[in-house]
């Protein structure tokens, strides 16, 4: 616990110990498991945070699996999103006071972890203070809205479009990308693979939803578009399906992969855009990871983000509030599909 020594005295009632999920090694959710570990202790520079709500998020289900490409050391308290308030100050902060409501991004940590615990310690500079007011639960599922963000504005590199095409747009990333792509003033269509979800991805505004196993896309999205085809096409399933978005593209349209949720992509990828080669087709991988030595541009975009949530104009839609205890339950719920939007942890 704080000695206090370099602390305000309201920091005194830190606990000891506190509630965390701890992985030891890979494997299925079981594998989570919740206990008591030592409360931080913020360094030099550091502050500690006291959770208030925890996003999860498929980083930290590809963490739990052991196929992340940025694995932390285990054994790890998985987590990349958290919001919170400052509980006590580490020698030196003066940019953050007690009781200030904070962002954190496992994206500003030294590791892609930390967050599934009712206290973190990070450096002071890491963090997103939030606006006056802000919606603290709300604030916690801004990694889904980074990704969007980048996806709309980044990934396309600046190509103008009109029209986007999203999968697995009922998720957590694909209703973000809905939101910030209306706000942006693009037309939108999202890709469900239920009917339930279709009508969500409606709800928060999108101009078109189908669903995919019930009608026949390429169909359905030229008929959206008068026959043209979409400018943009963000897929975060690939599999089998992957190979078909070539036909539902624009001509001069892209398509941007950047997630395998249904596997590698599968099929002639190649022989599909030689097809079309008439209309210059394009393809791009993305990740967030492109942006690990910009931080200039991550931060911009989230202050971004964070100007918007406190405007009201993006309302992440929160499908469920779980216990922290009840991580792996989490993780269940979105490797089976189920989850609308986004699911939060109440430490």
């Amino acid at each position: 616990m704080p000695s206090g020594k370099n602390l305000p005295p309201d920091t005194l009632s830190v606990p000891k110990k506190m509630r965390a999920v701890l992985l030891d090694r890979p494997g299925p959710p079981e594998v989570l498991r919740y206990a008591e570990v030592p409360t931080p202790v913020p360094a030099a520079g550091q502050v500690l945070v006291k959770a208030h709500t925890i996003g999860v998020s498929m980083p930290e289900i590809l963490v739990r699996r052991g196929e992340y490409g940025w694995m932390p050391p285990l054994p790890a308290i998985p987590g990349i999103e958290m919001s919170g308030t400052v509980a006590a100050l580490g020698e030196g902060v003066t940019s953050l006071g007690i009781g200030q409501a904070v962002f954190v991004s496992a994206r500003e940590l030294p590791v892609r972890a930390g967050c599934y615990a009712e206290y973190l310690a990070a450096n002071a500079e890491a963090l997103y203070p939030l606006p006056e007011g802000a919606d603290l639960e709300a604030a916690a599922a801004l990694s889904n809205y980074q990704v969007a963000w980048h996806l709309l504005h980044s990934a396309p590199n600046g190509m103008p479009y009109e029209s986007v095409l999203v999968t697995g747009a009922g998720g957590g990333i694909g209703s973000a990308v809905v939101q910030l792509g209306k706000i942006a003033g693009k037309i939108m269509i999202g890709l469900t693979d239920t009917e339930e979800k279709a009508s969500f991805v409606r709800s928060l505004g999108a101009d078109g939803a189908i669903h995919a196993p019930g009608e026949n896309v390429n169909r359905r999205v030229l008929e959206m578009t008068g026959g043209r085809g979409v400018d943009l096409i963000l897929d975060s399933i690939g599999g089998t399906e992957f190979v078909s978005h070539f036909e539902r593209l624009a001509p001069f349209g892209l398509v941007v992969t950047y997630g395998q949720l249904a596997g590698h992509p599968t099929g002639d990828v190649l022989g599909a855009m030689r097809r079309r080669m008439g209309d210059s087709l394009g393809l791009r991988m993305f990740s967030m990871h492109a942006f690990d030595h910009d931080r200039p541009r991550r931060r911009r975009a989230t202050e971004e983000l964070l100007r918007l949530l406190s405007a009201g104009k993006i309302k992440p839609a929160i499908w469920m509030r779980l216990p922290l205890s009840e991580a792996a339950r989490a993780h269940r719920m979105i490797e089976e599909g189920k989850v609308l939007g986004k699911l939060v942890l109440k430490p």
